[in-house]
């Protein structure tokens, strides 16, 4: 406390203003790549945020819808909902694969020259799911990388905001030939800024991080859980 006062005493100004002012080029270029961190990292998650809602809303609503298309054997309804619940990854997957089915029926009917012969239809709509979910699953996580790398740099950007800091606090210090706190006091005040930005940058990155990794794999649970209904309805009725 004793300290604060002194350097108070001594004219030292530490609003945020008053520290942008007294800092060097250097330290406002910091400072300047944290905000732009963070401008980029909160966009990212505004859009992830929005996009996980709408599909969680529209992946509820298709499966409610898929189960009774599939106790009635209504395939092209079926389709039809998946391709009206554009934003749920569920949707797409199931609507991949009973686009496959389909199209495997019918081409297992055929007959003279464009008899494709016989061919395992049960693995052909799983490789077409297969190939959906890699599809959806990339499509959930984009954008998480920048926010994760956000978390994890913004602390070191700060860092290096406060090294910079440091040193020249001691350069004030050695110029003015041990002149007391007065004479540091843009220095200190430089890095301890530095790194307060970086952490507030950092903290919400890492933990939006978090929160959409989770929801991206509670994507992939209920995405291979429908996935695995629809190979069994497959293996039930596929047959036929």
């Amino acid at each position: 406390m004793e300290a604060f006062t002194l350097l108070a005493n001594a004219g030292t100004d530490f609003s945020i203003s008053g520290m942008w002012e007294t800092m060097g080029l250097f330290a406002k270029l910091i400072i300047i790549i944290l905000a732009l961190q963070f401008i980029i990292a909160m966009t990212l998650t505004i859009e992830r945020f929005m996009l996980y809602r709408k599909a969680k809303t529209q992946s509820i609503n298709f499966i409610m819808l898929l189960r009774n298309f599939l106790q009635e054997r209504k395939l092209e309804e079926a389709v039809q909902a998946a391709q009206q619940n554009p934003n749920s990854p569920i949707a797409k997957v199931v609507g991949a694969g009973m686009s496959e089915y389909i199209q495997g029926l019918e081409a297992l009917e055929e007959e003279g020259p464009d008899d494709v012969g016989d061919f395992d239809l049960v693995d052909a709509v799983n490789r077409q799911m297969e190939r959906a979910k890699e599809r959806e699953t990339a499509s959930l996580k984009r954008g998480l990388t920048m926010i994760a790398t956000t978390g994890s740099t913004a602390p070191f950007v700060g860092l290096l905001g406060t090294v910079v800091g440091i040193i020249s606090a001691f350069q004030g210090l050695s110029g003015d030939g041990g002149g007391g706190l007065s004479s540091v006091a843009g220095g200190i005040s430089e890095a301890l800024f530095a790194t307060a930005v970086g952490l507030l940058v950092a903290i919400p990155a890492v933990m939006m991080f978090n929160a959409f990794n989770s929801r991206v794999e509670g994507f992939q649970i209920d995405m291979n859980d429908v996935a695995s209904e629809l190979i069994d309805y497959v293996l039930k009725e596929g047959r036929y």
